[in-house]
């Protein structure tokens, strides 16, 4: 006759399960030894933009965290005329309120050079930039807008709403 009391096994599998819980719980809230090659989220060291429009877009805004203090934008457009040169613009104030006043637009491109964005067949497109932001101070903020600007004509199909940046080591 078996006693009504757990069998080894059972106790077993109990512990196993508890383990296996524990470990992923400690592996979660650790969040990892290694934090990745990008600053931290707060502050605004790395930005998602949302650009709105005629189509649709994103700019993954991201700065390694490293001295050369270069931010990366990974852009990604769609629905926008097909098989067209469009550039990204952005304009920036430094009373950071949330309030992008600026109209001050710059052109984006591979470091200081303009560098087109052009949509394939489908009105689609991508295009990897970047920006030397040596010249700002660590910690220096400012209120940032994008927009979209047809290469040809320069009318502007994609705008962003105002975001807070940090420039960051």
């Amino acid at each position: 006759m078996r006693s009504k009391g757990c069998s080894r096994w059972t106790w077993g599998m109990l512990f196993g399960i508890w383990a296996f819980a524990c470990a992923t719980l400690t592996a979660q809230s650790s969040g990892g030894a290694d934090p990745g090659p990008w600053g931290p989220e707060t502050p605004r060291f790395n930005l998602e933009i949302i650009l709105r429009g005629e189509g649709f877009g994103l700019v993954r805004f991201r700065q390694p965290n490293n001295d050369a203090r270069i931010v990366y934008l990974d852009v990604w457009v769609r629905d926008l005329a097909p098989n067209t040169s469009y550039l990204l613009q952005r304009a920036v104030d430094t009373n950071v309120d949330d309030n992008c006043t600026s109209t001050a637009w710059l052109t984006l491109g591979k470091g200081t050079l303009p560098q087109s964005i052009t949509t394939d067949g489908t009105g689609s497109g991508r295009e990897e930039l970047f920006r030397d932001l040596s010249v700002f101070p660590v910690g220096s903020e400012f209120d940032i807008r994008f927009r979209v600007i047809e290469e040809g004509s320069g009318a502007v199909v994609l705008t962003s709403q105002c975001y807070q940046f940090t420039v960051s080591q």
